[in-house]
């Protein structure tokens, strides 16, 4: 068991093991990593099982809870900002975390130190000892840092959590927690293997984290998850407010480093709110942001704090500028419909260049369609991969984008990300640009690189 006791057996309470457990950074850090091989399993009844010995923390706050293909963790971060903006403590869980675990669990917009992080873990590492006592089964990796999350924004007595599902939403762990607000914010295939291999498939998986009491937020869908958000909200006797008809996007306009939006929210226009980040994308997600922290609040929002909000709003790893000489941008887009706003982007709000893009995926994904929504920004591909078991070999991928993007396009594999991103800044040179993608786990490891080269000139 690798937490400790900080007080001698005598002292030690059946009743409350977390009054024993102490833990470090590195502590805690392996006994996360004791659960990796565990894998994706869904289903509640041990995450229930595991907050029942927590006494159930989820319930002693109102929750943002969001879902979606793509956009879901920006979303969480404008909603948070915006509420922070209005005063109130705000706890955030968001996945996976781009460079340190630690970023999964913020409060009022900064992530955990790593001594937090580490008592939050030893708060629950007993409790998940005592489970797998109890009744044999063993919480994953996500299932701890979601319970982390949830017992620390109990302990920090946090106004509101912004909660962003890992994966699907129906069987996902965070769906212990019955929002306030229910929040989708797009659909789009991928996890076909968990979710199912249709638009209305993986909506119905998405949709189940709306349930009796809630308000229904949902983004820009296709067809027919438009009709199964409809027939959820109609059955559960829940209200919705859809994108482009309950709430919708007003006049945009490219700015310096983001957008100038006006948004027509569910109960008041907001004109003129300066968002500064980049990919239009990004004004949809902020729309979906709005609608939802006004249902949460059943009115039109405070319009300084709102402008507040939006204006510091940041969201690390999307389409992040780290450097301009090259330009260097680190994006965690992770599929095909990703792959097509990433694209439409570079287009839009960056100059005409010659991108080297250094690109890693995981196993799961539509490896061929996402290279050819990039087809034609592309002038060198850094095939690599991700510190990650199911990252696609680099070698692999190098093959695909050689079929895929033909001749006219350099192409390498490089393993290492770090070393790829090195690669990928030769062969750019000052007039070109590269960028990583394919991955957040590619953007996470890429980012940190990508800085350090951008401090050495």
């Amino acid at each position: 068991m690798p937490w400790r006791n900080s007080k001698p057996s005598s002292q030690s309470s059946a009743a409350d093991p977390a009054s024993e457990a102490v833990l470090d950074y590195q502590e805690a850090l392996a006994f996360l990593d004791g659960h990796i091989g565990l894998g994706v399993r869904p289903g509640l009844e041990r995450m229930r099982a595991f907050l029942d010995l927590l006494a159930n923390p989820q319930l002693a706050y109102p929750i943002i809870h969001i879902t979606g293909s793509n956009g879901k963790t920006s979303t969480a971060r404008m909603v948070a900002s915006i509420l922070s903006a209005h005063g109130l403590n705000v706890g955030t869980f968001t996945s996976p975390h781009l460079e340190r675990v630690e970023e999964r669990l913020g409060v009022d917009g900064k992530h955990a130190g790593a001594e937090e992080f580490a008592a939050a873990i030893a708060d629950i590492a007993p409790f998940a000892d005592l489970l797998e006592a109890e009744s044999g089964e063993r919480p994953t990796y996500f299932e701890l840092t979601a319970a982390a999350a949830f017992q620390w924004f109990a302990e920090r007595a946090v106004d509101v959590a912004v909660i962003e599902v890992g994966l699907g939403g129906r069987l996902d762990a965070t769906n212990v927690a019955d929002g306030a607000v229910a929040v989708v914010t797009g659909i789009s295939k991928e996890h076909v293997s968990y979710l199912g291999d249709t638009h209305a498939e993986i909506a119905r998986e998405k949709l189940a984290i709306a349930k009796p009491g809630s308000v229904l937020i949902t983004g820009p869908l296709p067809e027919e998850a438009e009709k199964e958000a409809a027939r959820h909200a109609e059955t559960l006797g829940i209200p919705r407010r859809a994108f482009g008809e309950d709430f919708r996007l007003g006049a945009t306009s490219m700015a310096v480093g983001g957008w100038l939006v006006d948004i027509d929210g569910v109960y008041e226009t907001y004109p003129d709110l300066y968002l500064p980040l980049h990919g239009r994308f990004q004004t949809r997600n902020l729309a979906v942001a709005v609608a939802a922290v006004e249902e949460l609040f059943g009115r039109a929002v405070g319009e300084e704090p709102l402008r507040e909000g939006v204006a510091n709003a940041t969201s690390p790893g999307r389409l992040e500028v780290i450097d301009r000489q090259p330009l260097i941008i680190v994006d965690g887009s992770h599929n095909d419909e990703g792959m097509e706003v990433l694209a439409s982007a570079l287009k839009e709000e960056f100059p005409p260049l010659e991108w080297t893009v250094v690109f890693g995926v995981l196993g799961d994904k539509d490896l061929p369609s996402m290279l050819r929504r990039l087809d034609g920004t592309i002038a060198a591909v850094v095939a690599t991969e991700a510190d990650s078991e199911r990252a696609v070999p680099a070698a692999q991928i190098a093959d695909v984008a050689r079929r895929e993007l033909g001749d006219g396009v350099t192409i390498e594999a490089v393993p290492r990300v770090a070393d790829a991103v090195r690669r990928g800044v030769e062969l750019a040179g000052e007039e070109g640009g590269v960028l990583a993608t394919g991955s957040l786990y590619v953007a996470g490891e890429a980012r940190p690189v990508a800085k350090l080269l951008a401090q050495e000139r």
